[in-house]
């Protein structure tokens, strides 16, 4: 028998019948169903019994999976929740992909049961994340189809029955440590959004969250700790120093020979038709498994004994590669750090290469980057880019950032809105601060534009999702609204360039265009119908067509044209409305339809009286633009100019405040 399929059951009979009900309708024959029941109290083992399963006593999931696997007669095992539903041919691809990429244990995706967007793009985002990090943390999200060779689960001894939350997690890190572990690709299984429902989103995101960064630092949760309940009976809960026993033996090497001692177990176990040297290379995989990257040459700066009493850290700086604004507030920080600590720069495409020409230590990383069309965020395909490309960004980020962080031992993150910074922090317990303006929309209480609430909503869930509860939020801004959490919250004037304070400013004919996207064709198409001298950055060419001067990115070329323009048109980039109301140069913002961000700025441009706000452009908008252009610069010029140290003493308080001591 090729396949045992088995499922542990408490008080399941409206769901049951649909899982065996799509088992059997499988073309793929060579299996046998083993339900382990926990004494349910309505039909669920009178409808086993009515579809030839074979019974077993069951309990809590993990005792419930190894009471049938006890029994099993199949070459491969396959546990299920019985909530699940198998799509057509899910056991015939299952096996086919599972042997044919010569796996010891895997997962299979998940899509649900449930037409709802939300709820596909709360699945596909569950899959994303099992195959980025299968890899770096072979990871499953719930028992929705794992796979397994009998003999390795004999071997390993199968699921951890102490524990109460996450022993399908202890049971892939586990065994992929023994052989290959893989996200499935081809075979998806349905779902029930059951919990989804009943618990609500928020409350199962923490519940899942708190679980996954346990995992990915090595701890384990107990059910108790997430108020965790299967079925509808009590679970005794474990102490933590269990727990963390049960964390440490995750880590094992399993090379050392006492493994089979520790289990009882024998070679009897393995299957008489492998040959000795297959028989035992899950045994000594782990012995050697060594790293790609070799980072023994890597010279290492000494550090002083008493790490407590040296105020010299060493900072992980880590920095959105989207635009330039990021890149360009951050390296004035970092000149000033650099006075001081040791600082490590991470960032991606533009950014880095910015970064990478004016310090040392500066890594690269991968990014995510919003897709644009014709001015406007595309969400469907920045979520299908980020989806094809973050596996490999996801790979390289831990590759660079984790393996640098095990050698430089950082007392301090610091992210100016790079998520993988965030992670990292989690991942190595060291203390992190948010630098950026992007949370002003999650930390304050700002004015927006009522027709923009689905864009602000959106805007938050993003925010929050990608830095994930720092020591402190330092914000960068224009507009000052209150602070929501002034606790652990601090709002400065933006960071400006040194070399932008020394300009002196003039006034003549042209206007800057700068675009943080080369999508909108359509703004240049306008722009030729105007009877007006415009200077274009964000296109990245040199080139002149008719009253357009396109530039490719040059800080000398950027500076002298801005302080010669009469006005400035963008977006509503943050870096560029600063550095214009610096300038006292008058803005017209267009922000890209959809980036809240963007929107936030143009509108406060506007309500602040530096310049307009508009969704488009025409001839007519520009010319009452051109025309208020003195009343804005009359505004502007009560704006008073400020230097950068009151946040970069900010920022040194919480470097001594916050460093990790080791």
């Amino acid at each position: 028998m090729k396949l045992s399929i088995i499922i542990p059951t408490y008080n399941e009979e409206k769901y049951l019948p649909s899982l065996l009900k799509s088992i059997k309708s499988q073309n793929f024959e060579s299996y046998e169903i083993i339900v382990a029941d926990n004494d349910s109290n309505d039909n669920t083992v009178k409808i086993a019994e009515d579809y030839n399963c074979k019974i077993v006593q069951g309990g809590l999931p993990a005792v419930g999976r190894n009471n049938g696997a006890k029994i099993a007669k199949g070459e491969i095992l396959l546990f299920l929740d019985s909530d699940l539903r198998l799509t057509p041919n899910y056991l015939e691809d299952l096996v086919a992909e599972f042997e044919g990429e010569l796996l010891g244990i895997g997962i299979t995706q998940m899509t649900p049961m449930s037409e709802k967007h939300k709820d596909k793009f709360l699945h596909d985002l569950a899959n994303w994340f099992m195959i980025a990090a299968e890899n770096i943390k072979p990871h499953g999200a719930g028992c929705y189809g794992i796979v397994s060779k009998r003999y390795l689960h004999e071997i390993a001894g199968g699921f951890d029955e102490r524990l109460t939350f996450g022993e399908d997690t202890d049971y892939i890190e586990r065994l992929s440590k023994l052989e290959e572990f893989k996200v499935l690709r081809k075979p998806k299984i349905c779902v029930s959004t059951r919990r989804l429902e009943e618990e609500g989103l928020y409350s199962l995101l923490k519940t899942y969250g708190k679980s996954t960064i346990n995992d990915f630092r090595g701890k384990r949760t107990s059910a108790e700790e997430l108020n965790y309940k299967f079925g509808h009976e009590p679970i005794t809960a474990l102490e933590k120093n269990d727990l963390d026993q049960i964390a440490e033996k995750s880590k094992m090497n399993i090379g050392k020979g006492t493994f089979h001692q520790k289990h009882n177990l024998k070679q009897k176990h393995l299957p008489t038709n492998l040959s000795d040297d297959k028989k035992f290379r899950s045994i000594s995989k782990l012995k050697h498994n060594t790293p790609k990257h070799d980072y023994s040459a890597k010279p290492i700066k000494k550090e002083s004994k008493n790490l407590k009493n040296n105020k010299r850290k060493r900072i992980f700086y880590s920095i959105c590669g989207e635009g330039m604004g990021h890149a360009i507030r951050s390296s004035v920080i970092i000149e000033e750090l650099i006075k001081h600590h040791d600082v490590y720069i991470f960032s991606s495409d533009r950014a880095y290469k910015y970064l990478n020409n004016k310090f040392d230590n500066v890594f690269e990383i991968g990014g995510f980057n919003t897709v644009y069309e014709n001015n406007t965020v595309k969400n469907k395909a920045t979520f299908l880019k980020a989806i094809k490309a973050n596996p490999t960004n996801l790979k390289e980020g831990y590759d660079v950032l984790y393996k640098e962080s095990q050698i430089v031992k950082p007392n301090l993150i610091i992210s100016d809105f790079e998520n993988y910074a965030s992670m990292l922090s989690k991942l190595i317990n060291v203390p992190m601060i948010s630098l950026d303006n992007i949370h002003m929309i999650t930390q304050t209480d700002y004015d927006y534009p009522k027709n923009h609430e689905m864009d602000m909503l959106v805007a938050k869930a993003v925010v929050k999702a990608y830095i994930i509860r720092p020591e402190k939020h330092i914000l960068t801004s224009f507009f000052f609204p209150p602070l929501r959490h002034p606790e652990i919250t601090a709002i400065y004037p933006p960071v400006i360039r040194e070399d932008i304070m020394k300009l002196k400013p003039e006034n003549k004919d042209h206007i800057v265009v700068y675009q943080t996207s080369d999508s909108n064709i359509e703004l240049m198409k306008n722009l030729k119908k105007v009877k007006e001298n415009f200077i274009v950055y964000g296109f990245n060419k040199d080139l002149v067509d008719g009253n357009l001067t396109y530039r490719s990115f040059n800080e000398d070329a950027i500076y002298e044209d801005m302080r010669t323009a009469k006005a400035i048109l963008t977006n509503g980039g943050f870096t560029m409305i600063s550095e214009a109301i610096y300038l006292k140069k008058p803005v017209y913002s267009i922000p890209a339809n959809g980036n809240f961000e963007q929107i936030l700025n143009g509108y406060y441009v506007k309500k602040l009286g530096y310049g307009e706000f508009h969704n488009n452009f025409n001839n007519k908008l520009i010319r009452k633009f051109i025309k208020n252009i003195p009343k804005y610069r009359e505004n502007l010029d009560k704006v008073k100019n400020t230097d950068n140290s009151a946040i970069l003493n900010e920022v040194e308080r919480d470097i001594q405040k916050f460093s990790k001591d080791y």
